[in-house]
């Protein structure tokens, strides 16, 4: 999503700025490769790339064909044979013993559904949906790009032509893996790329103090949404957190009540405010919020399952599994940036449904002594 969000981004300056672009997809690759169907690089008429469409080996030609297809204003399909050992552009020196299909598209502003207009469509809402691209793998075929974007039964093209491939949409949703199928339109064979867009990851921090801005920044290099909210004014301030995509000064309720829950949310506590911490801690039992991490040492946890034991709240099982506590994985981490990048790191394993050494699994504290130091 953050690639699909950096293109929306540079496309909307180069439009301002009167630059003609063309859109480069990777539609199909047989073998390794580095980048997968579905990645994307925007190319501006004076050779600007945002996104990236492999690890920089076939970038520079992909520049020239990109600007060929702004220059003839259609379509085209290149294909790169990074196997070729005998090919010393895109052969042995890449390693990655595969073949990249690329299809470019002319981005022109008069169709009303142009690939960048359906890339927004896809955007538009905090819900999942597939994305449609067709092409063929014959030479000089007419190929036809980005068409469609489908969410929960809306349908977004101006093709009607295209019922048949509806079931596979949901497929893709249900299952959440992109795919591509054959289909044929018009008396010729074309594949489709069927390309499932995940919702954006969004990131909740309870907690507005100076360790929480490392976390702020590290999220959003990845693209995440994220959501600063502390009951201090003081502390919850735009200047503090710029990337940061909403900011709140408010109570534990409100944080959880202005918050979308939903497969890709994951709650960080660090306010530094056991009383607030402990709140919303409470209120996030009662949801589905798959990640609830918790700032500090094992005490303070077992503490918090105390106090809620004492109000006659039993963390379950399945609630205990949710909680991450004390957050971050296992890399020695002692500064706020470092304290963040772990953070991260477990959320992001987490997420992908990886097995990592986490914090919440050490025995004993968190920092050992060194050098004479007892650290707590």
């Amino acid at each position: 999503m953050k690639e699909v969000t950096d293109i929306l981004k540079a496309y909307s300056a180069a439009k301002a700025s009167g630059k003609k672009t063309a859109l480069a997809t990777v539609v199909k690759v047989e073998g390794s490769s580095y980048r997968q169907p579905g990645a994307r690089m925007l190319v501006t008429e004076d050779g600007i790339l945002t996104g990236a469409i492999s690890g920089g080996c076939l970038e520079g030609d992909a520049l020239r064909k990109a600007l060929l297809a702004i220059h003839q204003k259609q379509n085209k399909l290149i294909t790169y044979d990074t196997s070729d050992e005998s090919d010393s552009d895109f052969g042995v020196q890449l390693g990655c013993n595969g073949i990249v299909h690329i299809l470019f598209e002319y981005i022109d502003e008069s169709v009303a559904y142009n690939p960048i207009y359906l890339l927004k469509q896809s955007a538009a809402e905090r819900k999942e949906a597939v994305v449609l691209t067709l092409f063929s793998l014959e030479r000089n075929a007419v190929q036809i790009g980005t068409v469609l974007v489908y969410r929960e039964d809306l349908v977004i093209s101006q093709r009607t032509d295209l019922k048949a491939l509806h079931v596979a949409f949901k497929e893709v949703l249900c299952s959440k893996l992109s795919i591509i199928k054959k289909i044929q339109l018009e008396d010729h064979e074309f594949e489709a790329l069927i390309e499932y867009i995940p919702l954006p990851v969004s990131l909740v921090l309870a907690g507005a103090g100076n360790d929480a801005q490392p976390l702020v920044k590290m999220a959003s290099l990845l693209g995440w949404e994220v959501l600063v909210g502390d009951g201090r004014a003081t502390h919850s301030t735009a200047k503090r957190f710029p990337e940061a995509k909403q900011i709140l000064v408010t109570k534990p309720l409100k944080l959880v009540e202005n918050s979308s829950i939903d497969s890709r949310t994951f709650f960080v506590l660090m306010t530094h405010n056991y009383k607030y911490d402990l709140e919303v801690l409470k209120l996030l039992l009662e949801t589905d919020c798959m990640y609830i991490g918790i700032l500090g040492p094992k005490t303070k946890l077992n503490r918090m399952f105390d106090d809620l034991s004492a109000e006659g709240i039993v963390v379950t099982k399945a609630q205990l599994d949710r909680i991450y506590g004390p957050i971050g994985l296992d890399i020695g981490a002692e500064t706020s940036e470092e304290i963040a990048l772990s953070v991260v790191a477990e959320i992001k394993a987490v997420m992908e449904g990886k097995t990592t050494n986490s914090l919440k699994h050490k025995k004993n504290k968190i920092h050992p002594a060194t050098n004479g130091i007892k650290n707590t």
